[in-house]
């Protein structure tokens, strides 16, 4: 069985130059998977935006969203209509004051991974935490119990295991964006790897 499939032409403007179209969801995970219960998770937001700390509960109190996005992983592969529930960032972004000097973002996980995204790629009303996916739990090698996503970049800036934010005056690479990757990683322009 081929678990990957060349699109056809009339999905032109949904997937990417140089993907394939996966029939399964693949996992793809630098390291250990982190197991954190929920009961366990929390979410800190640091930096140039109020401090504060959230539970799960927090999360769950938040308006709840369901969604069906497109998914486009750097290695070549996308997914699409996944469906997910979950919390949007604008949402979110409700609950805590930003400095309006903030300009990036630094995504932070359980395991130690980071991923640097613009405020302007953070804000935009597409973009969800999630904990849902295809109305069951998200699951951990999935990047559950939550994960940012973020439909418009390749799926490594949808960070797994998610359990805080940084905001930043300046952009600061995360770990993908230190060992090569392009600090932005816009599909249809084939971000991949970094220029600098």
């Amino acid at each position: 069985m081929k678990f990957f499939e060349k699109p056809s032409t009339d999905l032109a403007d949904r997937v990417p130059p140089g993907q394939h179209l996966a029939k399964g969801f693949p996992v793809l995970t630098y390291g250990d998977t982190p197991l954190v219960k929920t009961e366990a998770w929390q979410f800190a937001v640091s930096g140039l935006a109020s401090s504060k700390t959230f539970s799960w509960q927090d999360f769950m109190d938040m308006p709840q969203t369901e969604f069906t996005a497109d998914f486009h992983c750097v290695t070549r592969w996308s997914k699409l209509d996944v469906k997910w529930r979950g919390i949007k960032v604008v949402d979110f972004l409700k609950e805590i004051d930003v400095d309006p000097t903030a300009t990036h973002v630094m995504e932070q996980c359980y395991g130690g991974y980071t991923t640097n995204i613009s405020m302007e790629d953070f804000v935009k009303e597409e973009n969800f935490f999630a904990h849902t996916l295809f109305d069951e739990p998200l699951p951990s090698e999935h990047g559950g119990p939550m994960r940012l996503v973020v439909p418009h970049l390749y799926a490594w800036k949808s960070a797994k295991w998610i359990n805080g934010l940084e905001f930043l005056a300046d952009m600061e690479l995360g770990f993908w964006e230190k060992n090569g990757y392009h600090h932005r990683g816009e599909p249809f322009a084939e971000e991949r790897y970094s220029s600098l």
